[in-house]
This record gives structure tokens, sequence and C-alpha cells, in this order.
């Protein structure tokens, strides 16, 4: 992922030096381990340990410069390794293991670090949301369907629904966390053949990850699952700046992104407020779900491995993290800087002469006796004479008699408070968030 959409936190997740911090931590582990169960000696355990080197870009780029020896970076690793340990202790590094054993552990292991960053930015994000839906519970608006006006909601209620929804995203995400923090270190092709199980599970404790039956590969559905709920986080974020930026829009004009001092909208028109952020994160969700398609074309291998992989995952892992970590803290910076026009959303509630309050209109014309269908074809009737004629719905029900509606029927029907009675539901099914 460029630097433009990078946080430091998740991107320190993703260095090279840290990679190689954690393939180091796997294999002074294992030989530790090895140790412990007298397959090795303590001696040569103790020295790996104090000699092992804290991974910089010299390391890194000694790697790099021995792999084009190898063409193998974990082969070539191992030996830069060793060679900063010293011998012989440093013979015993890498020993009965294979190197998919270290990078799908060490992968594993960087993989729940990031799901726990996005776990916490999934958790601040429905802690925005909850603080915004009850500021605004009562807050009266118009309800589109089809992008025409429908019946009045509360803008409460919407953003509710966006919380509930993150909250669903926020439980993938802890399953997939739950999923992808695992470890193997069974060997070639998964049997144990040169190393105990016991030093698995011993190095497993250690770096609290949980040893999994393998091939030479840790299973990759399981990583298809940690994209997929990327990508759920992701659809989820674009369907809430799709509708902000529906509400920017100069014709609706209900809600604002923050504008700060200095902050310009357009290089050429000095009036312009652009929903910068909710465009932003809906390109990036775009970038997100195409990693998924990738993550699942990854789980089918051959045999026991190969690395078709390898490559793809190289990119598609870091990079969904990476671009949804950035999607998610921008969202809690929108939604915690969201201008909202409560008068404005109520002169929108009223644009149509209250012809949005058609339903309860109907309802009561049956309840009078009509079938539903000649209700249904009258009220369309004057429902499209007050829009064409600019005149309020209920002065055209008012002057056709023959309807029979009293006047404390009328006033049922347009009563707004009647028609929002219930549409606090949503924030208060917000309680169990807290």
């Amino acid at each position: 992922m460029i630097h433009r959409y990078s946080l430091p936190d998740m991107a320190a997740i993703f260095t090279d030096e840290a990679r190689m911090q954690r393939w180091v931590e796997v294999e002074v582990s294992v030989l530790e381990a090895l140790a412990q169960s007298g397959a090795a000696s303590r001696e040569h355990a103790a020295a790996c340990r104090a000699n092992a080197p804290t991974v910089g870009a010299v390391f890194v780029a000694e790697v790099a410069e021995r792999e084009k020896v190898t063409d193998h970076d974990v082969a070539a690793f191992v030996d830069v390794l060793q060679q900063r340990v010293g011998m012989p202790h440093g013979a015993w590094l890498h020993h009965g293991l294979t190197s998919t054993d270290v990078v799908d552990t060490a992968q594993c292991w960087a993989l729940r670090d990031a799901a726990d960053l996005l776990i916490e930015a999934q958790s601040d994000l429905i802690e925005a949301l909850i603080e915004l839906a009850r500021d605004h519970k009562d807050t009266p608006m118009i309800g589109r369907t089809h992008g025409i006006h429908a019946e009045p909601t509360t803008f409460g209620a919407k953003v509710a629904l966006w919380a509930l929804q993150v909250d669903r995203d926020r439980q993938r995400m802890m399953e997939a966390r739950a999923n992808i923090a695992v470890c193997k270190l069974s060997g070639a092709v998964g049997t144990y053949s040169n190393i105990s199980p016991d030093v698995e599970a011993h190095v497993a404790d250690h770096l609290g990850l949980i040893p999994v039956p393998a091939t030479q590969v840790i299973a990759r559905d399981r990583h298809a699952e940690y994209l997929w709920a990327c990508a759920s986080t992701a659809t989820t974020l674009e369907a809430i700046a799709v509708e902000l930026r529906h509400l920017q829009r100069t014709e609706v004009g209900e809600v604002r992104e923050g504008f700060k001092a200095g902050q310009k909208g357009s290089s050429a028109m000095p009036h312009k407020r652009n929903p910068i952020s909710a465009e932003t994160i809906t390109g990036l969700s775009r970038v997100v779900r195409s990693h998924l398609n990738v993550g699942l074309q990854d789980v089918a291998l051959w045999h026991e491995r190969d690395i078709s992989h390898s490559s793809a995952e190289r990119i598609v892992l870091p990079d969904a993290s990476l671009a949804t970590h950035y999607m998610l803290r921008r969202m809690v910076h929108l939604v915690a800087g969201l201008e909202v026009d409560a008068q404005r959303m109520r002169v929108n509630l009223d644009l149509l002469n209250g012809v949005v309050f058609s339903q309860s209109v109907l309802l009561t014309l049956v309840e009078n006796g009509a079938t539903r269908d000649d209700a249904y074809r009258t009220v369309q009737e004057a429902a499209s004479q007050a829009m064409q004629q600019s005149r309020a719905f209920r002065s055209v029900l008012e002057g056709n008699t023959a309807l029979g509606l009293t006047a404390a029927q009328l006033d049922a029907a347009f009563d707004l408070k009647r028609v929002l009675r219930h549409a606090s539901r949503s924030v208060e099914a917000l309680e169990h968030l807290d």
C-alpha cells in the first residue's frame, strides 16, 4: 500500500524489518523448545538467544544480497542469521524446519496483530456512531427509497443501523482473528518427521498462537476469511460513505464533512466543499474487495503445497490490512467532525407538501371501509394533484368531502410524532454495544 493510505501502527507490522524479526523469534524459540525437550543443547539455545540480532536495515540488506545467490528468501535469511549468531551454535537454527514453518507462523502472528488494530479501530468507529445516533435520535428527516422521498425517519435511526452493521463486521473480524492466530511447525509435508509436536506446542504457547494440523502450509481458507472480514468492513464503510455523499449533495444539503481552517475544496473554485473523505473511502473499498478474490483463489494449492499463493499474499494481505485500517480511521474522523443540518432535514421532509404521509391516509381509508385498491387509487390521485399544483396534500384531501375523513383522522395521519414513535428502536438496540 502506498504511504498516503498507510498509518504508522499498521505499517509497522508489515515492514521487512518486522517480518524478519518475527522469523528470528520463531527460529530461536524452536531451538529453545528443542533444547527443553533434550533434542538440542541448552548451550546452543542460550547462545542463539543471546546473539539473536535486532533486525534493522543492514540485516535486511544482507539477506537481500545473499538471496542473489540462494534465489530463496528464507534460505538467505537463515544463512545470514546463522552467520550473525555464530558457529557452532548457529548451525542448530532451522533444525527440522521447512521454510513455510517459519513464514506461515510469522505471517499468522502478524495478521493476528493486524486484526487487533482493526478491531480497535472498529470499536472506535462504533463509539463515534453511537454518540452521533443518540445525539440525533429525535432528528426527523425524509427517508428515501430508490432516491425518492418515501416516509419520515430520523437521522439517529439511520446512524444506529450503521453502528450495528459495523459491530457485525467487528464480530467477523474477531472470528477471523481467532482462525488466523495459528502456528504450524510440522516440517516438510506436515508430518513432524524431524520435529516433535511438543516443539510446535511450546512455540505456539510462547507466541500466543494455536498449533494446528497442516500440510507444508497452513490452509489458506484462514487467510481468505481474514480478507473477507476486511472486505466486509470496507463494504460497510462504503455504504456509509455513499449515503453521506448523497446527503451532502448541494440539492440535499443535510450533512457536511468537517472543513478545517485553510482547507481548499477545489484548486479552481473557491466555493467548493467536497465529500473527499467519503469519496476516498468509496474508492479504497474497491481495492480491498479485489484482494478478497485473490485470497479465495489462493485456497486451492497443489498437493501438500506450491507457492502460487505466496507472491499474491505479499501484496494482498498487507494492502488489505493497511487500506481497511486507514478507511476505519478516516471514517472515525469523518463521523466525529460531521456537521448535521437538522433544519435542512426538516425543510426537505416538508418539500413535497405532506405527500409522504400517503400511507397513513391510505390505511385510514381502509379502516373506514374502503377497499385497498380503491383507497390506493384515491390517495395516489390526490398526492399527484398536490405535487403538480404545489398544494398541501392535506388541503387536497380536505377538499374531497366524499372521502369522509374527519379532522381528527387527518390530524393522526399527518402526525409526525406518531409516525416516528418507534423509530428510536434501532438507537435503543445500541445499548448492548456499550
